[in-house]
């Protein structure tokens, strides 16, 4: 693995980059680049270096640190990694020179078969080493360190053999990994699961291991065993940041400092300017650290 330092944006204040928000994008180029540092992307959608996407993110790239924030690797399944979609990843890296790489804690393939979800990990010691094997084969092939995305949890295992933070902690010190911390799954967590605290997940997390944060909004929804209704959240990505993100967010920022940092909006697109509102926002609060 690549030892060196990862370099930071001038400006830490980010939004992920959607084809949605694109034209508007390369039309105000100049404009934008005085309101956010960089932008992030999700890996697999730029992976055909002769198409339109790909070309329209070489030039981005001229104006703007770029994140790759990748969905499909499937860090957590019990097999290797798949080599083709790493050797994709890498000649996207290659190209592109990202800041930062990351994935998910969160498994997604079984033998050939891709599951297009986010599937949770139970945290025990034989999931710990299975996700290490395959976080330390993805940096060792980049060679590169990546992030790893904390979940949005939905449901608990029975008898956890650590909680979340414990199992964070370990990943990153077993392979030299560092976190995403996504403030949007930690409420979320904190809401759906009783035994999940926002503020005691940050105190217990290592201050050294944070290198980028996710803002994001979520869904609220329903759901019914026959007897009782019982509200769940839903890490959608289709809505302004909640005020009580914003409060997690900013005791993540003092206990780790002035981390990069993105707003991520990934379906029921509003107007670009809506996104530059909340980069603001940000902004505002790392300042004020």
């Amino acid at each position: 693995m690549n030892s060196k330092k990862v370099p930071t944006p001038t400006n830490p204040v980010g939004v992920g980059l959607r084809s949605f928000h694109l034209p508007h994008i390369q039309k105000n180029l100049k404009s934008i680049a005085k309101k956010i540092g960089w932008f992030e992307v999700h890996s697999e959608n730029y992976y055909a270096n002769n198409s339109n996407s790909f070309h329209n993110l070489v030039k981005i790239r001229q104006d703007f640190e770029v994140s790759l924030h990748s969905v499909g690797n499937s860090l957590g399944s019990a097999q290797k990694l798949d080599l083709k979609h790493l050797e994709k990843l890498k000649n996207l890296a290659d190209a592109i020179q990202p800041f930062l790489i990351s994935d998910h804690i969160s498994w997604g393939r079984v033998d050939k078969n891709h599951l297009n979800d986010l599937l949770p990990l139970p945290y025990t010691k034989e999931a710990l080493e299975a996700i290490s094997d395959n976080v330390s084969q993805m940096q060792d092939f980049l060679k590169k360190q990546i992030l790893v995305e904390n979940p949005s949890a939905y449901l608990a295992f029975k008898n956890p053999e650590m909680n979340e933070a414990e199992f964070v902690n370990k990943l990153c010190k077993k392979t030299g990994c560092r976190l995403l911390l996504d403030v949007n799954n930690i409420y979320v967590s904190s809401q759906n699961c009783q035994q999940f605290n926002a503020e005691n997940y940050l105190k217990e997390l290592d201050k050294k291991i944070v290198k980028e944060i996710h803002l994001a909004g979520h869904s609220v929804s329903e759901i019914s065993d026959g007897k009782k209704k019982k509200k769940i959240l839903i890490d959608t990505h289709n809505s302004l940041v909640c005020k009580e993100v914003w409060q997690i967010y900013k005791m993540a920022i003092k206990n780790f400092g002035r981390i990069p940092s993105l707003i991520e909006w990934d379906q029921d697109f509003p107007e670009f300017k809506v996104l530059l509102r909340e980069a603001k926002k940000a902004e505002k609060i790392l300042k004020n650290d």
